[in-house]
């Protein structure tokens, strides 16, 4: 997405009216200052002195996310580097993180500036990275997530420790997917790095490959004819990306990739060779998310488009086109479990909605919602919920009504920066799920949302269940 791993081509200094093009508000021409570090609540957990390679799991297990939908999550709101080149219609800046790593598990109550909302505490505040988080994903009993610190943290539930880093001076990583035992990470740098989980290293993910792979280098850097023009006087090949790659979905054997150079490249899983590069945009790529044999792909232009196969060739091509606000951007796109109802979160604070039946002449817009006072970001389902993360630092919890409509049950407060990713998890405690959140304030939440089937019973549900989990996190704190 074209900020740094903060803000998606995005209108942040007034989202509605501003002509200002927040493409990356991580890196504009003049430096911010830098994100407050989060205060301390509890005493750092020190790490295990434990033999990882004896306890790693697969992660072959899938997401315990109920979609059937693949996304991004760099989405997918979604760190300049030496070799970046951006649109020429983008502005950015950056901001200077500061080395300071830390860990912890505070549960502060966070109560909710709307008369509408209920009350969500935060089980955990983990803290490890150097960098604002810019992606999570979900595998198993793992959750990951990564900043454009370069940095790749894997944390094991149920107690939330610090189980793995990598990735260390790979570049800044914009967005991150699991494919088995593999973890494919989009980096700014314009690289996806391939990283596989070792049962006999020390080193417990290893780097072996890099997309495009030498193999598919070799195989066409000497025809003229696999060369396109990517800049004046510039040429690349045509499986290479020109800018930095925004976001990943994995549909299918294939795995998908969007970029700021406003192209979509699809990849063979099998042997990880590029086989279609499709000019997908006018704009930069913020987001993917793969349903039911369609990609759609959200981009700064204020399209979200979708990509189906046909013809002998396989190859996909445009099947339709939502169109958001005028000069408005889209940073992410979501898709329920039936492929019925897309949703776009944009940088004027509004999440769209359209209602359709895989005919997308029929396709038709039933909802919009201004749902935060700056830009959405990123953007989860769960269920029959959406959850919003946005610039303002918040966290919307909104419930999908009759045809498509979105009702307002939650505001979650308590980030000190835009909330860059979301991630949803199913919890049956309680009835309701955990969510997990990073921001730019380097750090990654993890919330109880309630069912919300009533007030009162929400707010029962909510305290029983998150005291249960607390405990469970203090007790393996404690044994640890």
């Amino acid at each position: 997405m074209k900020i740094n791993t903060l803000v998606p081509k995005t209108f942040l200094s007034n989202p509605i009216h501003s002509k200002t093009n927040l493409s990356s508000p991580i890196e504009m021409a003049s430096p911010v200052s830098p994100v407050s570090k989060l205060s301390m609540m509890n005493s750092p957990v020190s790490k295990s002195k434990l033999k990882l390679s004896n306890y790693i799991p697969s992660l072959s297990a899938p997401p315990s996310s109920t979609s059937s939908c693949s996304s991004n999550s760099s989405s997918s709101i979604s760190t300049s580097s030496e070799t970046d080149e951006s649109p020429l219609s983008s502005q950015r800046f950056s901001i200077q993180d500061e080395v300071n790593v830390k860990y912890q598990f505070p549960t502060p109550l966070i109560s909710t500036p709307n008369l509408h909302s209920q009350s969500h505490k935060s089980l955990a505040v983990l803290s490890g990275h150097v960098g604002s988080v810019s992606c999570l994903a979900l595998c198993g009993e793992f959750i990951l997530s990564a900043s454009q610190g370069k940095d790749i943290i894997v944390w094991q539930q149920p107690d939330l420790r610090l189980f793995a880093k990598f990735g260390n001076g790979d570049g800044s990583v914009k967005a991150l997917v699991t494919v088995g035992n593999k973890v494919f990470t989009a980096h700014q740098d314009s690289r996806i790095r391939v990283w596989k989980v070792s049962r006999s290293s020390e080193n417990v993910f290893k780097l072996v490959d890099t997309l495009p792979t030498t193999k598919d280098y070799l195989g066409k850097f000497m025809k003229q004819s696999n060369y396109v023009q990517t800049r004046r006087h510039h040429k690349r090949l045509w499986i290479e990306h020109a800018d930095s790659i925004s976001c990943l979905c994995v549909y299918n054997g294939l795995i998908y990739s969007g970029s700021w150079d406003k192209s979509l490249k699809v990849w063979r899983l099998s042997d990880l060779k590029c086989l279609e590069s499709i000019k997908a945009h006018d704009d930069a790529i913020n987001g993917l998310v793969s349903c039911k044999g369609i990609v759609y792909s959200a981009s700064a232009d204020g399209k979200i488009k979708a990509w189906g196969k046909e013809g002998k060739n396989n190859s996909h091509s445009l099947k339709g086109v939502l169109e958001g606000h005028k000069d408005v951007s889209f940073n992410s796109v979501i898709v329920s479990d039936d492929g019925k109802w897309v949703y776009g979160g944009g940088s004027d604070g509004y999440v769209m909605g359209w209602e359709g039946n895989g005919n997308f002449e029929s396709w038709k817009l039933v909802s919009e919602t201004k749902a935060h006072d700056m830009a959405v970001l990123c953007m989860c389902l769960m269920g029959e919920f959406l959850c919003s993360g946005s610039a303002d630092k918040s966290i919307g919890i909104w419930k999908r009504e009759a045809f498509g409509k979105l009702c307002k049950v939650g505001v979650i407060s308590g980030h000190e920066g835009p909330v860059k990713c979301l991630q949803a998890s199913s919890n049956r405690i309680g009835g309701g799920f955990l969510l997990y959140s990073g921001s730019l304030d380097k750090s990654v939440r993890v919330w109880w949302v309630p069912r919300y089937n009533n007030n009162t019973q929400a707010e029962v549900e909510e305290d029983n269940s998150t005291t249960t989990l607390s405990c469970t996190m203090k007790q393996s704190i404690i044994s640890y």
